[in-house]
This record gives C-alpha cells, sequence and structure tokens, in this order.
C-alpha cells in the first residue's frame, strides 16, 4: 500500500507500553492491516509511518493501536518519559551485557537530549516514582524471571543485573516483593507483572 502523493503525512509515532518485539510485530501488523497506513520502520517504542492525511488521523491510529493495549502518545513531555521508560526496559530486558550505562545519568541525558535534572523531575510529575525506583522495579521483574528459568545462579542474575552483590540483590527483592530469593523460588509472594503495568 502506498499512500496517496499529495496529501501523504509522514510521521514518527511515539507509542506507549511497547516492551519487547512482539509488541513491535503486532504494532506493525496492526497499523498496515489498516489498509492506508505504510510503516517504514517500527521498533520498541516508536513507528515511522505515512498515511493520506484526508484519510487517516490520530484519533484512528489511536483506535487501532487501543485494541490492543497500546497507546499514541502526543504531548513532548509524555514522549520523552516513555521514551525514557523503553531505554531502561532495552538496557535491562535485552541488553547483551550488564546495564551498567543505565545507572549514569550522561547516558539518559545524551539519548533524550534533555539535562538531567529536568529529566528526573518530569518523570517524577508525570509518574509519581523517581527514576531510580523505576529501574528497580524493573531489574526485580527481570529477577524473577530470570528465576523461574532455573538456569542461572544467584550470583550470576546479580552480576548480569549489575548488583554489587549477591547480598544487596537479595535485600532488595524482599523489600519490593515482601518476601526472600527462597520463598519466591519456592511459589511465595508476588507473580510477575507485565512490564506496561509497572507505573
Amino acid at each position: 500500500m502506498q499512500p496517496h502523493n499529495l496529501n501523504t503525512r509522514r510521521e514518527t509515532l511515539i507509542i506507549r507500553n511497547m516492551v519487547s518485539d512482539s509488541c513491535i510485530k503486532v504494532v506493525t501488523w496492526e497499523l498496515q492491516r489498516s489498509g492506508f497506513i505504510q510503516v517504514h520502520h517500527c521498533e520498541l517504542g516508536k513507528a515511522e509511518v505515512s498515511y493520506d492525511s484526508q484519510i487517516i488521523n490520530a484519533e484512528m491510529i489511536d483506535l487501532i493501536l487501543n485494541r490492543n493495549g497500546f497507546a499514541l502518545i502526543r504531548s513532548e513531555e509524555d514522549r520523552k518519559v516513555e521514551q525514557l521508560k523503553t531505554l531502561i526496559i532495552h538496557q535491562i530486558y535485552f541488553s547483551t551485557g550488564t546495564p551498567k550505562l543505565i545507572k549514569k545519568s550522561e547516558y539518559l541525558s545524551e539519548r533524550l537530549e534533555m539535562p538531567y535534572p529536568i529529566l528526573s523531575k518530569l518523570f517524577s510529575e508525570k509518574t509519581g516514582l523517581t527514576i531510580e525506583k523505576y529501574i528497580i522495579q524493573i531489574k526485580i521483574e527481570k529477577v524473577k524471571e530470570l528465576l523461574s528459568y532455573g538456569d542461572l545462579t544467584l550470583s550470576e542474575i546479580a552480576y548480569r543485573l549489575d548488583y554489587s552483590s549477591v547480598q544487596y540483590l537479595s535485600n532488595q527483592f524482599r523489600q519490593v516483593t515482601g518476601v526472600g530469593v527462597t520463598e519466591y523460588k519456592k511459589g511465595q509472594g508476588p507473580k510477575r507483572i507485565s512490564l506496561q503495568k509497572i507505573l
């Protein structure tokens, strides 16, 4: 499908709740299935599209995304917050190495082209949570996932997620979940949470 040239609008959509490769596939499929939207590129949190502006508008795109639990983000502030969440999730869940960069304010500031103090204030105002606490929540969900697989020792998990020690990981895990790692492995404590539902 190729939109009519005269009224073609090309833009980058910022999309809430895209947290995995399967999300990328679903968003691409759903947008193109409309018959009026061409997806040029899609990645976590965003999609570059073109469409005939006389046929499609932002509200219609939002309706398409909402059917699968996604949402179009329109304000610049909300875009920054969603991009920040996507950066953090990507580093913790999909980075090949330990996510040391995620601790550095310079990394986030550089990627989002915003001074870290302003970014931090914006994130807290929009979510009610500090960036640091959000990172902890995401890391604990990753710990739960790795524990459920059972193929890594706690020491290996601590290293992979950049904890300074097993004890530090264990203490943080108990603080967030209310149970120790051993109890969790026995089926006690809270179940895993969908990343979209954090915040």
